[in-house]
């Protein structure tokens, strides 16, 4: 017999089987015959897993200054993962946010599984170099700088990506016309010089006592300083800017 024919008589006495059911029963019937034939997915979808890590290193270099390129390599083919529904994606520890890395992806329901895909992340900036010679001690102005655009995803850690980060600090070694400027090679300026006579000012809720002192050390802004009261007690606090140390209770 045609089934086309059969079809609506199946449907009716379907609807007359669940009519004859406690409510609750007809609620479950009711699910189980819309979600017949339905297709649900046993594995889980590649494309996906490139896409929830591809979100994931576009959201991790949103901060970054410049042009942003990600690319996630393509998931082995012999991966049969179960179809998941709370998917995380992370950077293992340690791990920069640019150049060759791996992207973790955990899942956390209904089953549990974890892979890690591998991916490029470029990123092309201005960054800074030496624009000559430069000595140890030297203090950095505009002049000593120079822009260059390049990918820095292959630099060392650190570079100086703005002039502010590098004017009126100090080197820690000299450099050769063109090296790159690193954070690392870079020091504050002294706001505090040892044997400098200091104002030392110890302050807390409700007080504020300031005394003279003199340095022992070399200590830019914000680093711990030492000094000598006048009355011969050592004591350490913060240094600030005008040769003062404070010191909070």
């Amino acid at each position: 017999m045609d089934t086309l024919f059969l079809r609506p008589i199946l449907l009716a006495i379907s609807c007359s089987a669940l009519l004859s059911l406690p409510a609750d029963a007809q609620m479950q019937a009711q699910i189980q015959l819309q979600t017949q034939g339905a297709e649900t997915p046993s594995s889980q979808s590649h494309a996906e897993l490139k896409k929830v890590a591809a979100n994931f290193l576009q959201q991790m270099a949103s901060n970054q200054p410049g042009e942003v390129k990600i690319s996630v390599n393509e998931v082995d083919s012999r991966l049969n993962l179960a179809a998941c529904q709370d998917m995380a994606a992370f950077l293992p520890p340690g791990s920069k946010p640019w150049g060759k890395i791996s992207v973790g992806i955990r899942c956390n329901a209904p089953k549990t599984w974890q892979i890690y895909l591998q991916a490029q992340v470029q990123v092309t900036s201005d960054y800074y170099v030496a624009a000559k010679s430069l000595q140890i001690g030297q203090v950095l102005s505009l002049d000593d700088l120079s822009k260059v655009r390049g990918e820095v995803s292959s630099l060392p850690a650190g570079v100086i990506m703005a002039p502010e980060q590098a004017i009126g600090k100090s080197l820690s070694m000299s450099l050769a016309s063109g090296s790159l400027l690193r954070m690392d090679i870079l020091k504050s300026p002294s706001v505090v010089q040892q044997g400098q006579t200091v104002r030392i000012v110890s302050q807390g809720p409700g007080f504020q006592v300031a005394t003279e002192g003199q340095s022992l050390s070399n200590s830019a802004d914000g680093q711990t300083a030492k000094a000598r009261t006048n009355s011969g007690q050592t004591v350490s606090g913060i240094a600030r800017a005008g040769g003062i140390i404070e010191i909070n209770y």
